[in-house]
């Protein structure tokens, strides 16, 4: 076990970069090594997290990927063609893929008991993924085996501390030493942008034979405002000077040292190359080195820029009503579409590629016959742009819909519009969430460029020891989310089940409180006793008549003889007689009308 726990390695890193709006990202890389045992994972770990090498063994894991997202990530300022857009910028809510290293026929098994897991190691409704109508096997979008991958979004969970918390309970310093010690609650809360992420590799088989060990990476991506604004209002010409910021100000926490069973502990600042030559000739210059709480102090206006994928991709709803809509994907081309073009010889067409993944539940009823191209606002035939098409049409209750699409669109188009129309379909009341009449959400749709891949490259050649540099400078495929649409469907009277309900009950009482009252009054004798009592009132009444009467006149007053009690009377009254048939007769009605 010693020998096996000395092999284990951990690495904290954090990416501070500048970006063109005058927000700053924060980018926290983590990274959790551990060998494999002889024959299975060791059972004790000594900086791995227990948890997740015991999730990856009950389940047969061989990569997944979770993460919780607060915010959308801004493309056209932020850019998307760099390996932080492509790899952390993640839609809204939760999302979760994963490959099993188990027989097709274990896959579902395997994925609904991960969800179950999963959702009570971060306190999070992932287990709302179990159901087969929130996930689906996508073979194009992703670069795995096909039929073992499982992929499911939440696009409307919250995201919160208690996500956070169990998050940082997997790291060996937990957030009280080290990077992670930065991460104050409120002030990632309070960003344009955070997300959380959970990257699990499992090991595959080196040259030699052998296997390396399981990889966890945590990354932990923020847009951030800085808090010193002094300087944002200084001016010189038109241009703006940067804030200046340092740790402490963005995220309103120092380091409190370094985390002793972290291998590698380092801070970057992310500059364009024209800067770092700058900086490398200030270098001697500088007066200052503050290695817990580094900063940057701005005196003279610098210009960002962020490097932009080939087409910027947002999607929208058409159509009115309750009926029936559209879905619309709209891609523009970028400055860097237009470098190809210029780049390319006139003779060779430039060919662009583009990966289209949509999903959409089964209550959105799409026509995939009404799928519509436009080029350069102008209508085109599919066949003439569509190299291959993928398509999975939803089942009631069962599974939702999956279109994948492979598009090939020439260098010079300047925009493109995908649309395809779709019919509202009716749910059961049990069906609907508690806030229905909100909306319905439709996950963000997966734009991909296989043949672009994002990477950087660094005047500096330590990125070998780097995992954090490393990972930046490996080439992978561009690609990006669209927003997540709200489509407003049909929703009953909540209420009503209420106010049948209360009717019924009040009905109800009112016939069976006169039934039961009629069948356990003692009719003849309380007639009598009523009787009696109207007898003794009026012969009181006539006596006093007489007496005033006789007093007037100058008489002495006759005595009234008492009337005779009768002892025959009906047993039931017809006033009763007709109570008992109108509360019948309401009984029967409602009866009548509820069927």
């Amino acid at each position: 076990m010693l020998a096996a726990s000395a092999e284990e390695e951990f690495s904290e890193e954090l990416l501070l970069k500048p970006l063109p709006d005058r927000k700053i990202l924060a980018h926290f890389h983590f990274r959790n090594e551990a060998p494999l045992a002889a024959d299975s994972f060791a059972r004790h770990h000594h900086l791995f997290p227990k948890s997740i090498s015991q999730l990856v063994q009950k389940f047969h894991i061989k990569a997944m990927e979770l993460s919780f997202t607060q915010g959308r990530w801004n493309y056209e300022r932020w850019g998307g063609f760099d390996p932080i857009s492509s790899h952390n910028a993640k839609p809204p809510g939760v999302e979760l893929w994963a490959v099993f290293d188990v027989p097709q026929h274990q896959v579902d098994a395997s994925w609904k008991n991960l969800t179950h897991s999963l959702s009570g190691l971060f306190c999070a409704s992932i287990n709302f993924l179990e159901s087969s109508t929130s996930y689906s096997a996508p073979e194009w979008a992703f670069q795995s085996a096909l039929g073992s991958l499982r992929y499911g979004t939440l696009p409307r969970e919250a995201v919160c501390t208690e996500n956070l918390t169990p998050w940082l309970k997997l790291l060996p310093c937990r957030d009280k030493a080290g990077l992670s010690s930065l991460m104050d609650r409120p002030s990632i809360y309070r960003s344009f942008y955070h997300s959380q992420r959970l990257h699990l590799i499992m090991p595959t088989a080196v040259s030699d034979g052998s296997k390396s060990g399981i990889i966890l990476e945590q990354t932990l991506t923020v847009v951030l405002q800085p808090n010193n604004q002094k300087a944002s209002m200084n001016h010189v010409g038109e241009t703006k000077i940067q804030p200046s910021w340092s740790l402490s100000s963005i995220f309103g926490r120092k380091i409190s040292g370094r985390c002793v069973l972290a291998k590698l502990s380092n801070i970057y600042l992310h500059f364009e190359r024209g800067l770092v030559t700058q900086l490398d000739n200030l270098q001697k210059k500088s007066s200052k080195f503050a290695a817990n709480d580094t900063g940057l102090t701005w005196k003279h206006p610098v210009v960002w820029s962020s490097s932009h994928a080939p087409l910027y991709a947002s999607r929208f709803l058409m159509g009115s009503g309750n009926e029936r809509g559209a879905i619309a994907i709209s891609l523009k081309s970028t400055e860097m579409t237009k470098g190809l073009v210029s780049a390319n010889n006139v003779e060779e067409r430039c060919k662009l590629q583009v990966n289209v993944l949509q999903i959409v539940p089964w209550y959105v009823k799409v026509y995939y016959h009404t799928l519509q191209l436009l080029v350069d606002e102008r209508p085109q035939v599919l066949a003439d742009f569509v190299e291959r098409m993928r398509v999975s049409p939803s089942e009631d209750k069962v599974s939702p819909g999956v279109m994948e699409l492979v598009l090939q669109f020439p260098c010079e188009m300047k925009s493109a519009v995908l649309s395809i129309e779709f019919d509202k379909g009716f749910l059961h009341i049990d069906e609907y969430p508690p806030d229905a009449n909100q909306g319905f959400d439709i996950p963000s749709a997966i734009i991909s460029f296989p043949d672009f891949h994002a990477g950087l490259q660094f005047c500096e050649k330590s990125q070998s020891k780097s995992p954090l540099l490393s990972k930046l400078q490996e080439r992978s495929p561009v690609l990006s989310y669209t927003e997540v649409l709200l489509v407003p469907l049909t929703t009953p009277d909540f209420s009503m089940p209420y106010n049948v309900i209360t009717i019924t009950c009040t009905v109800f009482a009112l016939y069976f409180g006169s039934l039961l009252n009629v069948l356990r009054r003692r009719v003849g004798e309380e007639e009598r006793l009523l009787k009696n009592k109207d007898a003794k009132k009026a012969v009181f009444l006539r006596r006093m008549l007489n007496k005033l009467s006789a007093k007037l006149r100058g008489r002495p007053s006759e005595s009234t003889p008492s009337p005779p009690s009768s002892s025959s009377s009906p047993f039931v009254s017809p006033k009763l007689i007709l109570r008992v048939l109108m509360v019948a007769g309401i009984a029967v009605a409602w009866q009548y009308y509820s069927q």
